[in-house]
């Protein structure tokens, strides 16, 4: 992305954009990350990268809540819980 530094926010693809939020809100190092779709717009390479990163943040003691429909990005999770029409249908602890 370095290439793309001197772009701004519209000039950027939707993944490049996506890639910048999350590098935005791992640069001030919170205790609390909320992920709402943290994928949907990257190719499954760079989706991969973002929940690897994301996994190792947790495995350093920051807390995630992440909101997916992807099944694959759900299977990083230690705790699944799934709802349907705002109800929770089931959970998983791992």
């Amino acid at each position: 992305m370095m290439h793309r530094k001197k772009h701004f926010p519209l000039q950027l693809s939707g993944g490049q954009q996506q890639r910048v939020a999350v590098a935005r809100a791992v640069i001030a190092k919170p205790s609390l990350i909320l992920a709402d779709e943290s994928t949907g717009n990257l190719d499954s390479a760079h989706g991969e990268e973002v929940m690897n990163i994301l996994t190792e943040l947790n495995q350093n003691g920051i807390t995630l809540v992440i909101v997916t429909h992807s099944q694959r990005d759900a299977e990083y999770s230690n705790r699944i819980v799934r709802l349907f029409d705002g109800q929770i249908v089931s959970e998983n602890i791992r």
